[in-house]
Parts: structure tokens; sequence; C-alpha cells
């Protein structure tokens, strides 16, 4: 009840103090429900609303990217009657989620060559190859982008078609975006574009922060900052656990 409550008065908010009497000819602004994501034990994903105004008419569209990457993409070969890797790229700058949502097709609200520009769709999204194993043409090398691509959607993270952002009388607008259960942590980035006529007029951006929390992130952290440490941890705690087995079933 309290978040919709805040949403709601955010939304008075924009309608009083930033449209008006029509004073701006186009404007933009927009905020999310919340800008933190908790994952805990038995994390089951999440869902979050991001919400806003424009003044006038126009479209937008919203991207949320996750924090890049290295990725390796590998080519399978039968190579005498074993299946081996042939060739493989290793692409940088890969955002480890990217969500997308908007109010039209994004064909019909930006040209092909906007949407490149400013990486509106997953084929747009700009990775490069860090390095290349084996002989690899530029139609070979499209190709291991597309594969990369179709992976990272099958498991969830990206989105190949965008999702639908609701707007009401020219003004508000909301979408709603889901991260799944294999999300990685780190600091999130969603941006807004506002369109109009297929130009890009206004963009704004907030930052959503994904983080381990509980005692899940405890050992998690530990086990990063003193692996050594961590390390010796779990040999005593295996020797023990085997231990007490062998005692627990010794006077069964």
């Amino acid at each position: 009840m309290a978040r919709i409550l805040s949403i709601s008065a955010f939304f008075v908010l924009i309608w009083i103090t930033v449209f008006p009497l029509g004073a701006r000819s186009q404007a933009l602004i927009a905020d999310l429900s919340s800008h933190h994501v908790a994952i805990t034990t038995g994390f089951t994903g999440a869902e979050v609303l991001l919400f806003g105004a424009v003044d006038g008419a126009g479209d937008v569209v919203v991207i949320i990217t996750g924090p890049p990457e290295t990725v390796v993409v590998r080519q399978k070969q039968r190579i005498a009657g074993v299946w081996a890797n042939a060739a493989d790229i290793a692409f940088t700058g890969v955002p480890n989620f990217y969500a997308i949502a908007s109010t039209r097709p994004l064909e019909e609200i930006a040209t092909t060559d906007i949407r490149q520009l400013q990486q509106i769709g997953a084929e747009n999204i700009k990775f490069k190859p860090a390095r290349r194993n084996g002989l690899i043409s530029n139609q070979e090398f499209a190709q291991f982008r597309k594969a990369l691509i179709r992976n990272k959607a099958a498991e969830g993270l990206f989105m190949t078609k965008p999702a639908s952002v609701t707007l009401m009388s020219n003004r508000l607008f909301s979408t709603r975006v889901n991260f799944p259960t294999n999300m990685a942590t780190g600091t999130y980035t969603a941006v807004v574009y506002l369109f109009r006529e297929g130009s890009s007029l206004q963009a704004f951006s907030t930052p959503i922060l994904v983080e381990k929390v509980g005692f899940g992130a405890e050992v998690f952290k530990f086990a990063h900052r003193h692996s050594a440490l961590y390390g010796i941890a779990a040999i005593i705690v295996a020797i023990f656990a085997g231990w007490l087995g062998s005692v627990i079933f010794r006077k069964v």
C-alpha cells in the first residue's frame, strides 16, 4: 500500500509542478518503484515498476542493462567422429542483462541508424571481440554474435522482443521489468528515451543496485576476500562432517 501511495503521489507531483498549463513543449521524467534488488536465499526473481510522465505526444523506449562482462562463444565441429571446439570468440562489453520495452514497435519509432547508434534492440548492442581462435570469416563472425544473443535469450537474460510500455492520455507511462533468478549482482542502468517523429528528444537514466544479502551473502564475501581461510575452513568442516557421520553410523 505504501508503494502504491508513493507512486500515486509521484504522478500528482509531476502533473502539478512539471507540466503547469503546458509550460514546456516537451519533457520527460521517470522513476522506479525500487532502486534496489536484494538476492536472498531462495531468490525467485524480482519485478520493478518503472513509471513517469511526458509533456506532449511521443513514444517511450525503456532499456535496462546489467554490468558488462566477457563472454566466450564456441563453435563445435565433428572431427574424426568426435565433437570438438573448432573456433571461438571472446566478446567484451557484453551486458549480462538486457531488457527493453516500448510504446510501439521499434521500427515504427526510430530508423535503423538511430536504433543502432543508441543500441536500441538486442541486435544493436555494441560489444567487441577481444580474442579470436580459428579461421573465422566475417559471415561466421556475425553468426557467433547471433549465437551469443540467442544463448543469452535462452537463459532469460536478453529480451529480443520489446515488452509493452503503457501510455495513458499521452502523459503518464509505466512498464514492469522482470528480473530472472539467475541475474548477476552489480549496478544495472535503466534508460528511458522519449522519441518524437523518429528523433530522440530526451533521455533519462537511473541506477538499480542488485546485491546479495543475508547469511549467504556474508559467506560469499568472505570466500572472495579470504579465499585461503575459506578453503581451510571448508576442509575442516568436511573432515568434521565425515568423522561425525562415521560415529553416527557406527552406533547404529
